[in-house]
């Protein structure tokens, strides 16, 4: 009981870790991060930031007070002019970094979705969190089973059951991963001009998603094989108590016992025939 004890725990862990994983990637918004090319803004301020662009008033005719007149003088050329605005994107939000001040500028990821594909978004959301969802319940039941182990209770079905909730959620978390990477390629594709990144990457939460898919399918096996073989013992034991109840006797043939009416030798001179019984002679 205590081997079994121990790999139950074992298989505890890795659920675990996957409801962990699962759970930190649904609820942060670091599935894709890119950079879209912006214009920097005119340095307004006498500090001059790195984020902005240079310039210097010279007024056309000297001693003009003409605003209309005044000239700017700007040093950055080409793609001095431009910097990469950094932008990480989740399936809740969309968070940009903001160019003259800390701190991020955040909105809804549905909002830069295409109309057409936003029911697909909400598909899979949906898909995420069932994930979840199934992740824990699998941990609950494991944990029930190691916290409240009885004979009385056939616990193999537990583990079937743990083993099918858990590919279940494997599966469908890859699906629901492909989902979003389908949506988010056709938001860059198709998405607002202020919004859309040049270049872009997975983030860490993607590869979370992953993870906990990774985990799903390997605990999905680790438990189906636990319960085949736990299946095959309970049958061999249930086999070999039924043949302990009911033993098979061997009981030898019975022998060719002689036959009690025995014929004569030789008829008397009478005609009749003497029959030899045991113990005693009679005669037809």
């Amino acid at each position: 009981m205590d081997r079994a004890r121990r790999q139950q725990a074992l298989t505890l862990l890795p659920i675990c870790l996957a409801f962990a994983l699962s759970l930190t990637a649904v609820s942060s918004s670091y599935w894709c991060e890119g950079a879209r090319k912006v214009t920097k803004p005119l340095c307004l301020d006498q500090l001059h930031g790195k984020n902005c662009i240079h310039f210097r008033r010279s007024n056309s005719s000297y001693g003009s007070k003409d605003e209309s007149q005044v000239v700017l003088y700007i040093w950055e050329i080409g793609d001095d002019k431009f910097i990469q605005r950094r932008l990480h994107v989740g399936l809740w939000e969309s968070c940009e970094e903001n160019l003259n001040s800390t701190g991020e500028r955040c909105r809804s990821f549905r909002s830069v979705v295409p109309t057409e594909e936003q029911g697909v978004l909400w598909l899979c959301i949906g898909a995420e969190v069932l994930v979840v969802f199934l992740i824990l319940t699998s941990a609950i039941l494991l944990g029930s089973r190691m916290s409240c182990y009885s004979c009385g209770f056939n616990w193999l079905k537990v583990d079937a059951s743990i083993a099918i909730l858990m590919v279940f959620a494997g599966l469908l978390g890859m699906v629901s991963h492909m989902m979003y990477t389908t949506i988010f390629q056709i938001t860059v594709n198709l998405g607002p001009e202020d919004w859309r990144p040049q270049t872009w990457d997975y983030g860490w939460s993607y590869c979370l998603a992953w993870g906990s898919f990774a985990l799903c399918m390997a605990v999905s096996v680790t438990v189906m094989s636990r319960y085949t073989t736990a299946r095959l013992e309970c049958s061999e034991r249930q086999r070999v108590q039924k043949s302990t109840q009911h033993p098979q006797y061997g009981f030898p043939e019975p022998e060719t016992s002689q036959s009690v009416w025995e014929t004569g030798a030789a008829p008397s001179s009478a005609g009749h025939t003497f029959l030899n019984v045991p113990g005693k002679v009679s005669m037809c």
